[in-house]
């Protein structure tokens, strides 16, 4: 793909001080090692690859990100191995680590009990490699953001979480960029170059359609001022390389990026939480509906893109 650096370089030109100093987002990529085939998974050498390229496309963008694990994913016999060399690729880049779960689990289909052990098997290696950096696990991210379809699984999933040390990564703006995603592997099959394209234009055109929607709706929880943002993205070859433009994107827009905990200071995640339902949403529609007040539904993604991702 084509770096568009001139793109680039408009955007940022564009960006004024007064919006860099009132806007703030926290970038999260779910999904590590990443959004691939088993078989990719499984093989060492595919596996560092995708890893190393997605980190090169990061280093010379300062996101201060975090992400999150799915331990479970690739194969036992390289797992004890790869595992921990993908991790500390992550923490070298300077990115936090967080527990997705072992597996990505689906809450709708197990027990709590059943789900928590999951939560406890997706945490063996990246709890050892931050350790051993000084650091402790204690971030993590629902799979699906589902936080479960009933008052009693809501409650007990979120003790066990607290009773395990974690602090819960919520997310506000969430653009399905897993569709896009889904969309994209299935033209790099194909070896569709101007599908890609294509994808990736409507990508990055998406995600400012989202902001549009986000950024106003963000005031009306918090009385005028928009919030910390964090922003959910996952590990992929679509953000390998489309990223950098959604990066200038919210450069443009004024954001400064911020780590999770900075942005989680805000007090909008102060607000209370009663949502529950068999979906996975934004916590603003999750903090609204709390308040009584109507959720407005961000825009879809294009049909094209979503028939592409569900085609066989």
């Amino acid at each position: 793909m084509i770096r568009l650096v001139p793109l680039l370089i408009g955007l940022l030109l564009t960006a004024t001080p007064v919006a860099a100093q009132q806007r703030m987002v926290a970038v999260t990529f779910d999904d590590l090692p990443y959004q691939a085939s088993a078989e990719a998974l499984c093989d060492p050498e595919t596996a560092l690859r995708l890893t190393t390229e997605f980190l090169a496309m990061l280093a010379p963008l300062d996101t201060r990100g975090t992400a999150f694990v799915n331990e479970g994913k690739g194969c036992d016999a390289t797992r004890a191995e790869l595992m921990p060399t993908i991790l500390n690729a992550w923490l070298d880049a300077g990115l936090d680590l967080g527990n997705h779960t072992a597996s990505h689990i689906n809450i709708h289909r197990n027990t709590v009990e059943a789900y928590l052990a999951d939560v406890d098997a997706g945490a063996p290696y990246t709890r050892a490699a931050l350790q051993a950096r000084g650091g402790r696990l204690h971030w993590f991210r629902h799979p699906y953001l589902w936080t479960g379809e009933t008052v009693e699984k809501k409650s007990a999933i979120a003790e066990g979480l607290a009773a395990r040390g974690y602090d819960v990564a919520p997310v506000t703006i969430d653009n399905n960029d897993w569709m896009f995603g889904g969309a994209y592997r299935k033209a790099e099959a194909a070896g569709d170059e101007a599908l890609k394209t294509r994808i990736g234009q409507a990508y990055v055109a998406h995600m400012t359609t989202v902001l549009d929607h986000f950024e106003p709706y963000s005031t009306e929880l918090t009385g005028g001022r928009e919030p910390a943002q964090i922003l959910l993205l996952h590990a992929n070859s679509l953000n390998r390389d489309w990223y950098p433009q959604i990066h200038a994107l919210y450069l443009a827009r004024g954001y400064r990026f911020v780590t999770l905990e900075d942005a989680l200071a805000d007090p909008i995640y102060d607000h209370p939480d009663a949502y529950v339902r068999a979906n996975g949403i934004s916590w603003l529609h999750r903090w609204a509906q709390t308040e009584g007040r109507p959720i407005r539904w961000e825009p879809d993604p294009p049909q094209w893109v979503a028939d592409l991702n569900n085609a066989p």
